[in-house]
């Protein structure tokens, strides 16, 4: 089992001191990542589904990230998800290279579709299309990241006879996470991605969950570069070793709690006690 920590960019750790500081408590005691969330903007007033109030501090993921590379040497440095329908794609390529080069190759590039409709309506994307945007978008990023000639031609995103320069150090790129808990996502994380991220799961979620990847596994044909599906869950309630335990043998590899404590030095505190009762254990 890893561990990685969620919210390196939110709350008490958005601001790049406190995001550092964070990220080498955790680098410290044996966390293997740390994990950003993002939304880009937040519905004022908050409203179900909202997952945060307006005013909750977010930063950039690249930016999050490319600070906690600057202070870190051996963290992977995942984002929890992109909402990449959202997103330029040949940008967001460009942040996100950035990052595996600054970090010497520790970028985990988490995504999904997203599923706050005002979100994308304040940001002009349609919300109807958001699964089919995302597989175009993904694709295309591949295409500026591994690709001699970048060349992709699609309903949502077309170009050709342009480079970004640099690449990703990461070959053929950097890990792949898919997140989202339906049908659709599940399919999406066996025909794209390395891995699959599920979000404040108990491990009964996770079992269903995990029998959700198997359906999709035995009826869409997984291409072999990607390797084992690599599953990774951010878990609600108590995280104790006899928990972490339960989550191993359900197949989970990789554990990411989020803890939103109102201090830097309480979250430090956490972080320790989880490295001394959990981690230094196992």
């Amino acid at each position: 089992m890893r561990f990685g920590l969620f919210g390196i960019n939110i709350g008490v750790c958005a601001n790049g001191q406190s995001a550092a500081q964070v990220a080498q408590a955790a680098e410290a005691v044996g966390f293997e990542s740390v994990w950003t969330g993002e939304h880009v903007v937040l519905p004022d007033p908050q409203a179900p589904p909202s997952p945060l109030p307006p005013e909750a501090p977010i930063l950039d993921p690249a930016v999050a990230l490319a600070v906690v590379a600057s202070h870190t040497r051996r963290l992977r440095l995942g984002t929890g998800i992109i909402i990449l329908p959202q997103r330029n794609p040949l940008v967001l390529a460009k942040e996100l290279a950035s990052v595996d080069v600054v970090s010497g190759g520790r970028l985990i590039f988490g995504l999904g579709i997203g599923y706050l409709k005002a979100e994308f309506d304040a940001l002009g994307v349609s919300f109807d299309d958001k699964g089919a945007r995302t597989l175009e978008y993904l694709e295309a990023m591949l295409a500026i990241w591994t690709a001699e000639k970048p060349a992709y031609q699609g309903r949502f995103v077309s170009f050709a006879g342009v480079q970004s320069m640099p690449r990703p150090v990461q070959t053929p790129h950097p890990p792949i996470v898919m997140g989202g808990r339906t049908a659709p996502a599940y399919r999406r994380a066996v025909t794209h991605a390395n891995g699959w991220f599920g979000f404040a799961l108990d491990a009964a979620d996770t079992a269903a969950c995990l029998a959700g990847l198997r359906t999709a596994l035995a009826k869409h044909p997984r291409p072999s570069g990607l390797g084992a599906l690599e599953i990774s869950v951010t878990p609600r309630g108590p995280l104790d070793l006899e928990t972490v335990k339960r989550f191993a043998d359900l197949g989970v590899h990789r554990l990411i709690p989020y803890w939103p404590l109102t201090s830097e030095e309480a979250l430090r505190t956490r972080i320790a006690r989880f490295g001394d009762e959990v981690i230094a254990k196992l």
